[in-house]
């Protein structure tokens, strides 16, 4: 028999996962769907799109023709090479002289390549509202209008929408859903759409801006050294008290966030390991993980082997509640409800990613992500 003491910190313990876990499923019901607005007048408005490209001939056709087909009059379109030595150019080429291309120059010394990308994008166009827009990322013929329209009616600075996730194969299907659910927990994605919240989260796969803000705040040069543009850019925008909207929109645009298994690894140690390293952050990270997703399943087998029916009961309500909500969250996000049933294997797998961002982290290696290297921030880094 366990002392009583034992029983109540593992019921405290439990109780305290299940809020963990309930805010999650709060913050996925909070998250705004925004569908295609229906068709309405012309508006007099100039809206320029800046796709950064390095070596994105796969994808980059399929993007170009999707914003070929928007139904926002007008748009200028600029495709910003960033070095590419595969057929990126010919893809642009083809499209004559509706996609503008660039040559985005030498990397200066501190600078992200995306971040280069998009100031150097932004510099060379005209628009009053600027669209940054991954190269992977398909767009539905009134997704612009719609996210423009949406930023008008919010009176909004900074605007930016999930798409859906094309996800192919096992691990796609095992990683993606629980990475999605860790970014909107961890962020409190739907707390960004409440003015004077903390919560600053952006999407850099389809971000928004309004030129004279991001102007004023000093654009992707005030946040050049961050890996995590899109996050840096938006807790700028909230530090200066703009406002900032972010929305689900899977009928507006569709991405395949990574290729291959080797460079969906790489992609999430990027964004886990960021140039700015803390050693504290990754443990705390990793006794998190461990404990709110892993540990709590021990109670069910605690319970029966001490002969504590209480711990018992509370344990098989744990088991229904952790799988049943990862199910639920992949089901949401377009993946094979199984794929839940799988979670601690996908925790698993962060946990290796959180163990190999720790080691690279502590021999001071740089970030390396699409060729290009980016060493560590110093701790009085004016970029930090």
């Amino acid at each position: 028999m366990l002392p009583l003491w034992a029983v109540a910190a593992t019921v405290v313990g439990a109780a305290l996962v299940l809020l963990f876990q309930g805010a999650a499923i709060v913050f996925a019901y909070q998250m705004p769907l925004l569908d295609p607005a229906p068709p309405g007048p012309p508006r007099r408005r100039r809206i320029a799109v800046v796709v950064p490209a390095r070596n994105e001939e796969v994808d980059l056709g399929a993007t170009l023709d999707g914003l070929l087909a928007q139904d926002e009059p007008g748009l200028e379109l600029v495709v910003v090479d960033g070095g590419s030595t595969d057929g990126s150019r010919a893809v642009v080429a083809a499209r004559g002289d509706r996609v503008r291309w660039i040559e985005e120059g030498t990397l200066p010394p501190g600078w992200v390549g995306k971040n280069w990308g998009c100031w150097t994008g932004a510099e060379a166009t005209r628009g009053d509202w600027l669209l940054f827009l991954d190269a992977d990322v398909r767009c539905t013929p009134t997704a612009v209008r719609t996210v423009v329209d949406w930023a008008e009616t919010e009176r909004a600075d900074l605007v930016s929408i999930s798409p859906a996730v094309e996800m192919v194969g096992f691990w796609e299907r095992l990683v993606l859903p629980f990475f999605i659910q860790t970014v909107l927990t961890y962020f409190r994605a739907p707390r960004t759409n409440v003015d004077g919240s903390r919560a600053a989260i952006a999407n850099g796969q389809f971000l928004l801006v309004r030129r004279e803000t991001y102007d004023r705040l000093g654009g992707h040069r005030a946040i050049r050294s961050y890996v995590l543009e899109d996050i840096a850019l938006a807790r700028r925008f909230r530090a200066a008290g703009a406002r900032l909207r972010i929305a689900h929109a899977p009928r507006l645009a569709t991405t395949r966030m990574y290729r291959d298994r080797a460079e969906m690894f790489e992609g999430l140690l990027k964004n886990i390991h960021g140039t700015e390293f803390s050693a504290a952050r990754l443990i705390g990270g990793f006794a998190g993980f461990v404990g709110l997703y892993l540990l709590p399943l021990g109670v069910l087998p605690l319970g029966v082997v001490a002969g504590v029916p209480l711990l018992t009961g509370l344990g098989a309500f744990l088991w229904l509640a952790l799988f049943g909500k990862h199910v639920g969250f992949a089901r949401g996000v377009g993946a094979p409800a199984r794929y839940g049933l799988l979670y601690p294997l996908a925790v698993g797998y962060y946990l290796v990613l959180l163990a190999t961002s720790l080691a690279r982290g502590l021999r001071g290696r740089p970030i390396e992500w699409k060729g290009r290297r980016y060493e560590l921030l110093d701790a009085g880094h004016p970029n930090r």
